[in-house]
């Protein structure tokens, strides 16, 4: 038998793929590590898609699925509740904050997102504001891609494709201090980004709005950049003045990846909903939640007209019940916040290479955006494929990162994200700075 490749490619296999390139076989991982087909080891410098919170590998996983499958491996979530998707509701309520205490389970984050918006939709109806209908969103943020979600997203690079399918929801500017929409600097700055929403909901009618949905701190899309202070408390005076409800995307930034339980405790303010997925299965089964207060809970009036074949699924809701489990004894959360000082503290040094024009993030959660100019932050055009090499040459030395593009506008704009399993050392922080180091000092000596 000839040897294998430890890449296919998918035109070559029986597989459809997302991706036109190669595709590098992982057979096994272990912590933050991950290794191919002959065997070489990879540090896992961005929990896959930011998912893998609790690392690869952990048994205590395998036994719950194990455990959950020889009891029942599916009821039907119209008619017939389990064990594991009560106890997963338990721990995820005592997980949140104070006021949201009823959850509703899906497959992912794209699923999560959609059923905020149809829950919020019908809150409103259940109190009689049926015209309400409209989500606001912020342009280059990223809330998943079913059609419904996509509409909400302002993913311009991924909604290019697609805009005659989608919905035509409102979009205000994004909370990007670093190119601000505005032309401010942070200590000159009155938030216009979020007074923005109050001339977005008074341009379309109050009356017609149903909820605002953000990223606290933008993930794939602008390559984790979080929200200046005071914008989220500026946001929600201005939903409460106009009965909007308040949507937190927390799909990458949930499950203690900033530091905190969840990304919006940064600001002290309290949504009305929490979508979550990715962390909440640790990357072992497709789970998503949209968490609600009791507010909305207790405004409805009958059933929720809405619901997915898998969703509360017996089996991922007992990953789920697992991997809170384990971020609570192993106190992954203030790991977070502890080693996200210190992730932060070693990337200053990239600084040292022209092309980084700025590094962000909070907790075990960071973004690095290129640039070809930092004085002027001009961005490498599209056509040169910076965050590509940069990946490339991280990939040949052992590490994975998540890579971004379209940053600036949708077309131009390089990032990549480092977000290592909340497991991670500083003894392996500082192999993940050392590599990227190497990996962008090989990518500017192809292009400058």
């Amino acid at each position: 038998m000839a040897p294998q490749s430890i890449s296919v490619q998918p035109s070559a296999s029986n597989l459809f793929s997302r991706s036109s390139g190669k595709l590098l076989v992982i057979t096994r991982g272990e912590g933050v590590y991950c290794w191919d087909r002959e065997g070489r080891r990879y540090i896992d410098g961005s929990s896959g898609p930011v998912c893998v919170n609790i690392g690869h590998g952990v048994k205590d996983v395998a036994e719950a699925v194990a455990h959950q499958m020889e009891k029942i491996s599916y009821a039907h979530s119209s008619r017939y509740t389990t064990e594991s998707v009560l106890e997963c509701a338990e721990k995820l309520a005592r997980f949140a904050p104070p006021g949201l205490n009823r959850t509703y389970f899906c497959s992912g984050g794209s699923e999560a997102t959609e059923a905020a918006a149809k829950l919020a939709r019908q809150y409103h109806l259940e109190q009689g504001g049926g015209s309400r209908y409209k989500i606001i969103a912020r342009w280059q943020s990223y809330h998943g891609n079913t059609l419904g979600a996509l509409s909400m997203s302002g993913n311009i690079a991924r909604r290019r494709r697609y805009v005659p399918l989608l919905l035509d929801f409102p979009h205000i500017p994004p909370a990007y201090c670093y190119r601000c929409p505005f032309g401010k600097n942070r200590e000159a700055c009155d938030i216009d980004c979020a007074l923005a929403l109050e001339a977005e909901i008074k341009t379309n009618g109050p009356q017609y709005i149903s909820a605002f949905i953000a990223e606290p701190v933008v993930g794939a899309t602008l390559g984790t950049v979080p929200a200046p202070e005071g914008y989220f408390q500026v946001i929600r005076e201005i939903c409460d003045r106009h009965g909007v409800l308040f949507i937190a995307d927390e799909v990458m930034t949930g499950l203690g990846r900033t530091g905190r339980n969840w990304g919006i405790e940064h600001w002290g303010v309290e949504p009305d909903m929490i979508t979550t997925a990715k962390g909440l299965a640790g990357g072992y089964m497709p789970l998503g939640a949209c968490i609600v207060s009791d507010k909305i809970a207790e405004g409805f009036n009958g059933a929720f007209a809405h619901g997915h074949t898998y969703g509360s699924h017996p089996v991922a809701c007992a990953v789920g019940a697992v991997v809170l489990d384990y971020i609570a004894e192993h106190k992954l959360v203030q790991r977070s916040a502890e080693l996200g000082r210190y992730l932060h503290e070693r990337l200053v040094k990239l600084y040292d290479h022209s092309t980084v024009g700025d590094v962000r993030g909070l907790g075990v959660f960071a973004g690095i955006e290129f640039v070809k100019d930092r004085t002027s932050k001009k961005p490498f055009p599209a056509s040169v494929g910076f965050h590509r090499r940069v990946l490339e040459h991280c990939l040949s030395r052992g590490l994975l990162v998540y890579p971004g593009v379209a940053t600036v506008d949708g077309f131009d704009g390089d990032h990549i994200q480092v977000a290592p399993p909340l497991v991670v050392t500083r003894e392996q922080i500082d192999e993940i700075v050392s590599i990227l180091d190497a990996a962008i000092g090989e990518a500017e000596r192809e292009v400058l």
